[in-house]
């Protein structure tokens, strides 16, 4: 698989360079792990989806759900709707908290125990073979150099927490859905990981851990993570959309694209990627039109 980065330095590791572009004019590179400070007062920050792995986790996550009767058909169809009017007429906070109630009140009075069985079947399965090379060998540099790795994401902590133990990261920040006594309860714990809460979560984690942003790293493939991006000394944007790509480059912030020749031009869009509901949704259509012939 073919990876691009713009810029070349003396610092940046070539296993993680691939192809070199060559630009007229210099532009920056990504300092190494290995050449930042060593140690766990530096941490790596990777956001999930089209970053580590390809395409919305929550996706097949949801999908395997459904296929197990968390959801209902008019419960799905319903959401559908509102995803619609998203892809239509783009993002605000409306939408984002309309999304956000819809898809917490399908998960009400569900088990914990069985959406963290089918994450990891769902893992073993799926994301597995998903994970970009060239993301995962970054983020192996960054824990080989002593470097704390989070991975920060609106992908709920069953979800988050799973692929960062299976990736031996420190840990995930991740949207929280309460529970009690094992069952959830159709409220989040605190905010949708999204946006700002990306930077404000990982400043207080950072003051928690000892961690020093100014040296730190965080990556990220669209605009919901420029606050995360802006708050370290190593920002940079990997597999970014056209609208990250292109702040990315009027910013001056490194470019890493491990995607060769899969680069999609239609990317998905942010709530569709937090809950993988659109995607279910067409798969319950597909199956009703089937039995309607």
């Amino acid at each position: 698989m073919t990876e691009e980065m713009t810029g070349s330095s003396e610092s940046t590791d070539a296993s993680l360079t691939g192809t070199t572009l060559a630009p007229a004019v210099s532009k920056p590179s990504l300092l190494s792990p290995s050449a930042a400070p060593q140690g766990a007062s530096v941490a790596a920050f990777f956001d999930v989806d089209n970053t580590i792995i390809r395409g919305a986790s929550s996706f097949h996550l949801a999908k395997a759900l459904y296929r197990r009767g968390f959801f209902g058909t008019r419960d799905i169809l319903a959401f559908a709707v509102k995803q619609g009017r998203y892809l239509l007429f783009g993002e605000n906070d409306g939408d984002i908290a309309d999304v956000r109630s819809r898809a917490l009140g399908l998960m009400k009075g569900h088990s914990v125990a069985e959406v963290i069985a089918v994450g990891e079947e769902v893992y073993d399965q799926v994301l597995a073979n998903r994970i970009y090379e060239g993301t995962k060998r970054l983020l192996d540099q960054h824990l080989s150099a002593g470097h704390q790795v989070w991975l920060i994401t609106a992908t709920p902590a069953e979800a988050g927490e799973l692929i960062a133990r299976r990736l031996g990261a420190t840990g995930a920040l991740c949207t929280r859905v309460e529970s009690v006594d094992g069952f959830y309860t159709g409220r989040l714990e605190g905010e949708m990981m999204h946006g700002k809460s990306k930077a404000t979560s990982a400043g207080a984690l950072a003051e928690s851990h000892g961690i020093d942003l100014t040296e730190s790293f965080a990556y990220g493939d669209s605009t919901n993570d420029i606050p995360l991006l802006n708050l370290v000394g190593n920002p940079c944007a990997i597999n970014p959309d056209s609208r990250m790509r292109k702040h990315a480059q009027t910013v001056g912030w490194p470019i890493r694209d491990f995607r060769g020749k899969r680069r999609v031009a239609r990317r998905s869009l942010t709530t569709a990627s937090m809950t993988g509901g659109l995607w279910v949704a067409v798969l319950v259509i597909k199956r009703l039109l089937s039995r309607s012939k």
